[in-house]
């Protein structure tokens, strides 16, 4: 059902977004630095170019299933604030905020990484600046701070644009990478300085290695699912959310394939896995001397698309808890744009906190890992609301239920399980997040 564009939806939000800005929010909700270094941890784990290749298929089709999955549940209930919503819909207000306080922490603490990331990059292109990576990353975060707060359009705008950049510049790196010959001796220089590459031995060694692979590819494609946030400014939900969040992914998907063919045109698979940054090596060999700064740049437009989404959907998660009346009432108050004032300043204040006192590796631990049970709670509730809800309007259903949710849920379980064994430390704070929610929430309600 469409609704008249401009009109402003329950609590003040407005129903101005269209498919244009759902296919910018999953693209630039999810490619940022990672493509940039995921392909050489994949081609070091699986040894072949043919499974390198397989590895961000396979990785793009789980994405496309969990897709699948969430496109009936925000066509069902398209409201504002993200898994919040679903959580508190299939199993009730504690777990409806549990699953809105891990969200917006998970937000913070990624936005906090992505932001010192640009103030990192910033210094190696302008190494004169007066200011730290820590006092660029917070003027950046004040920048689009700023512009959200001038309202919806203005996000919505800036989030498209930079997106447009973003694949215009990747498009460029694969045309160039494809197109533009390679010189044999510098191919063969760069295959000279690493050792033979030798795929797993055996079936044990090879399972290991594909799980790894895909768990580095999985979290390479986290964020598709950013239009959600927004489920309920769009003028027509149920038309433009599946094509945001099935095209989105299609898109991000057939982005990654590109790279990494690329990439494999121009760099032997031993270079590949040997390089830290394979995508700058080949353009490297391809464009010379200025094959460093565009990388950078590349990484910088990437990362600062990313920023403008999060910094746009993570007050989307306070006000849905707000307005539910799960947490304070005056966080679902919004401007005359359209913009939940409170929380996006709250926003601001949290992630500029964990700016000055976070770690790099510390967030980006932690932010995944929650990322993945926010993931694993929005499989449960389809399924969940699937059977205690049969007669739910749902305008898109899931093709093949409940097959796409198992596949899901599973291999969400088993990427928290490796997590707890490969990073403890981080896993251990994600589960005392987890636990604080239980007296946050009751000191809520009792000030309520």
């Amino acid at each position: 059902m469409s609704r008249e564009e401009g009109t402003p939806a329950a609590g003040g939000l407005l129903h101005v977004l269209g498919v244009g800005f759902g296919l910018a929010g999953a693209v630039g909700g999810t490619i940022g630095a990672g493509i940039l270094r995921t392909p050489g941890l994949v081609a070091g784990e699986l040894g072949s170019a043919e499974r390198l290749l397989a590895a961000w298929i396979v990785g793009g089709l789980y994405a496309l299933l969990g897709t699948l999955c969430v496109t009936e549940l925000v066509t069902s209930l398209p409201r504002a604030g993200g898994w919040t919503v679903y959580a508190q819909r299939a199993f009730g207000p504690s777990m409806g905020f549990t699953v809105g306080w891990l969200d917006w922490i998970g937000h913070s603490a990624g936005l906090a990484w992505v932001a010192l990331t640009v103030g990192e990059y910033t210094r190696v292109i302008a190494p004169a600046l007066p200011l730290g990576a820590r006092g660029i990353a917070l003027l950046v975060l004040l920048f689009f701070a700023l512009i959200q707060l001038a309202g919806v359009r203005a996000g919505s705008s800036s989030l498209q644009l930079l997106s447009l950049l973003k694949a215009l510049a990747f498009l460029f790196l694969v045309v160039a990478c494809l197109l533009l010959p390679v010189d044999p001796f510098a191919r063969a220089a760069a295959a000279d300085l690493v050792p033979s590459l030798a795929p797993p031995a055996g079936l044990g060694q090879l399972a290991l290695a594909v799980v790894v692979a895909l768990q580095a590819v999985i979290t390479t494609y986290d964020g598709w699912h950013n239009p959600i946030y927004f489920a309920e400014e769009f003028t027509d939900p149920e038309r433009d959310l599946p094509r945001s969040l099935i095209g989105g992914v299609v898109t991000i998907l057939a982005i990654y394939l590109l790279v990494n063919v690329a990439v494999l045109r121009v760099l032997p698979l031993p270079a590949i896995a040997a390089s830290k940054l394979p995508v700058a090596d080949a353009a490297a060999l391809i464009l010379g001397p200025l094959s460093g700064r565009l990388i950078t740049g590349l990484a910088l437009i990437s990362l600062l698309g990313l920023i403008n989404a999060v910094i746009m959907a993570a007050p989307r998660i306070l006000y849905g808890l707000g307005r539910a009346g799960l947490f304070y009432p005056r966080l679902a108050e919004v401007n005359e744009g359209g913009t939940p004032t409170l929380a996006l300043v709250l926003t601001l204040l949290a992630t500029g906190g964990l700016v000055m006192a976070g770690d790099f590796r510390v967030l980006l631990g932690i932010a995944s890992f929650l990322y993945v049970v926010l993931y694993l709670s929005g499989i449960a509730a389809q399924l969940a609301l699937r059977r205690s809800e049969p007669d739910l309007h749902r305008p898109f259903r899931v093709w093949a239920h409940p097959l796409p949710g198992l596949v899901v849920l599973a291999g969400s379980s088993a990427f928290l399980v490796a997590a707890v064994f490969t990073d403890t430390a981080n896993s251990l704070v994600a589960g005392l997040l987890i636990a604080a929610s239980i007296p946050v929430f009751q000191l809520a309600r009792r000030f309520q």
